[in-house]
């Protein structure tokens, strides 16, 4: 995917801080040709404030009059819909439209356009896009920043351009290789029991209970965590130390 081909177009953007949280949110999946269509307050401090780091952005940005000069030349254009309009399009889900947009891009330009604030695109606007795309937020509390739209897409774009690159995704680390002490046997296990049960004599555990319903307990827990030789001799030693405390401080037997 040629991402200098994908266009991100902000159309009517309110509010300067918007604009600069927005060419952020591109930066960081790899995105820079930023286009806006009638900004009210731009260029802005606050854009700058807020664009942290992508201040390139928007040194590079355009800024068009109408929406026809922001979409010349595109190839593909899709629209982002909060709700349903009177304008009949295919609606996208952000991954697919993600995906068309970047196998469009390969051959031109193509763009993704964002309404107000308040407002969104109008349907005058709408109809000059190939397609909707509508983030799928709590139906409860559908209402989401225009610079956090921006960066849910700009996320989907970034995986399809991997997707398209050999499918090199993030994918999550994998756990550290285990150690290679072999799991404890059974009989390291019972002497590890037999000493815990030693010890919780010698320093008065069971304040003269019966002891077998925590044993029995204990022995659960310790062969759920499946210990290995290791952990069990430290385990021991752990052991062995409380045994030899509790002597010291007159418990168990001398």
């Amino acid at each position: 995917m040629a991402n200098e081909n994908i266009r991100i177009v902000l159309v009517g953007t309110q509010h300067p801080g918007n604009i600069g949280s927005a060419a952020r949110a591109m930066k960081t999946m790899g995105l820079s040709a930023l286009h806006l269509v009638s900004p009210e307050r731009f260029p802005d401090p606050e854009a700058v404030t807020l664009a942290a780091g992508a201040g390139d952005l928007l040194d590079a940005a355009q800024v068009h009059t109408d929406l026809v000069q922001a979409l010349a030349g595109c190839r593909f254009v899709v629209g982002t819909s909060a709700r349903r309009r009177t304008v009949p399009l295919p609606e996208l889900s952000p991954r697919d439209a993600a995906r068309q947009l970047a196998q469009a891009a390969a051959d031109g330009p193509v763009a993704l356009l964002f309404g107000r604030e308040r407002t969104g695109l109008e349907n005058d606007e709408l109809q000059r896009c190939h397609a909707s795309v509508c983030i799928p937020t709590d139906p409860g509390f559908a209402s989401l920043n225009l610079a956090a739209a921006v960066q849910v897409l700009s996320y989907e774009l970034r995986l399809a351009a991997l997707e398209a690159s050999g499918g090199q995704l993030p994918v999550a680390r994998p756990m550290p290789a285990p150690d290679t002490e072999p799991p404890a046997t059974a009989d390291e296990l019972e002497r590890l029991f037999g000493h815990l049960a030693e010890a919780l004599d010698d320093i008065d555990f069971h304040k003269g209970r019966p002891p077998d319903m925590v044993m029995a307990r204990l022995r659960r827990l310790y062969l759920r965590a499946g210990l290995d030789s290791r952990e069990v001799k430290i385990l021991r030693g752990i052991l062995s130390e409380a045994q030899r405390m509790a002597r010291l401080a007159g418990y168990g037997q001398a």
